[in-house]
């Protein structure tokens, strides 16, 4: 059995042991199953429960299915705060919603029983096959309650043996690049050289952002305060000070975006730049909002968000500030995109939801050494390579 991918010791260990359980009831199952991947599956279920980013970036790889299997109706499964993006996937017939506790941010999760229940429900829809893109035991367990005719996804968060094709999920990798893997071995397709764009922005969407963004003048430059996470969280201080040298060096229009509970930071931000070249963009009605909010920007400076997966979604260049998260998996990757990061011995550990103690309650040393000069000149130099190619918005 591979090694299980949990750097937690005591999580680790329970998954061992459920592990070994279902390793052996499976055993004794299997033999009386017959099964075998469907050649041309007609219903398809893809499981994708986790945050906006993670969604986003197996969006390439769902593109893949749809196009080996244009006819096949795709069912896509997300937690609620992804419905919208999942309603603007190409491709998608059915959008399924679940909200898993261990997920969710308060107390309206749902529990893994009340959600296995759910999905045994779905059964008379008589799947074909269920690919899971998530390598987590519990998520391995609603796939196969679906009761698909075949089932794959990844062994390395446990749960495995639930599966038909389990497939080791490597570290070492981009998170696009693991999914696109799962269905290329899921469906013995080659992966494909290109991938078209991935969301379909509503007319009103890129109508509210033209509202929004009707005093600015170019470059509009999208800044994103919030981390998201405490570990992951660059000063909005730093954030300021390179906003002001946009202005001060470019006029540009500084787009502040955001969500409600960033109110305070995007205020203090705000109230340090000049009015007539700052846009509260923190206002946008929702997803798809803000992703027409950035597709019109020539600039997003972030730090490893699901806004800054959704400004790579439409196009939009990037700098990025990376500390504890590890560019390999989690980086944008456009022909203009740039990752400001710091060298040392720790980082990336990619230790986001258990940091080590010794970065908790205060700004951990890989993103404090990164210096606003550094990534106003990452922002600078992509402003000069786009300068005299405009993107095309219009796909």
């Amino acid at each position: 059995m591979a090694a299980l991918q949990i750097y937690d010791r005591r999580e680790r260990a329970l998954v061992t042991a459920g592990d070994a359980v279902l390793g052996a009831l499976m055993g004794i199952l299997r033999p009386l199953r017959r099964r075998a991947a469907p050649r041309g599956p007609r219903r398809i279920l893809l499981f994708r429960l986790e945050r906006i980013g993670d969604l986003l970036m197996v969006l390439p790889a769902i593109a893949d299915v749809r196009a080996a299997f244009p006819a096949a109706a795709l069912d896509l499964v997300v937690g609620s705060w992804n419905v919208e993006i999942a309603r603007a996937s190409r491709g998608i017939h059915n959008v399924r919603l679940l909200d898993p506790a261990w997920l969710s941010r308060g107390s309206s999760g749902a529990p893994l029983t009340a959600m296995i229940r759910e999905v045994a429900g779905w059964r008379p829809q008589a799947y074909d096959l269920a690919l899971n893109f998530e390598p987590d035991v519990r998520s391995n367990l609603l796939a196969a309650a679906a009761g698909a005719r075949w089932t794959a996804g990844y062994r390395s968060g446990g749960g495995g043996s639930l599966l038909d094709l389990a497939l080791d999920y490597d570290q070492s990798a981009h998170t696009t690049d693991n999914a696109r893997r799962l269905v290329s071995t899921a469906l013995g397709i080659p992966p494909r050289e290109t991938v078209e764009r991935i969301l379909d922005l509503p007319a009103a969407s890129r109508e509210e952002a033209a509202s929004l963004l009707a005093h600015t003048r170019a470059p509009r430059i999208a800044v994103h305060l919030a981390g998201g996470r405490p570990v992951k969280q660059w000063h909005p201080d730093r954030f300021a000070g390179v906003a002001r040298r946009l202005v001060d060096t470019r006029g540009a229009s500084i787009v502040l975006t955001g969500a409600r509970e960033d109110r305070r930071m995007i205020d203090a931000v705000k109230a340090g730049l000049p009015p007539d070249h700052v846009v509260d963009a923190s206002s946008a009605s929702g997803l798809l909002a803000v992703g027409a909010v950035l597709e019109a920007c020539e600039l997003m400076i972030t730090g490893d968000t699901g806004p800054m997966h959704l400004a790579a979604a439409v196009g939009t260049p990037i700098v990025a500030v990376f500390g504890p998260s590890d560019p390999r998996r989690y980086a944008p990757r456009g022909p203009h995109d740039r990752v400001v990061r710091v060298d040392l011995p720790c980082a990336p550990c990619n230790r986001i939801r258990l940091p080590p103690a010794r970065c908790t309650g205060h700004t951990p040393d890989c993103l404090a050494l990164v210096t606003p000069d550094r990534v106003f000149e990452a922002a600078a130099a992509i402003l000069d390579q786009c300068r005299s190619k405009p993107r095309d918005v219009s796909a």
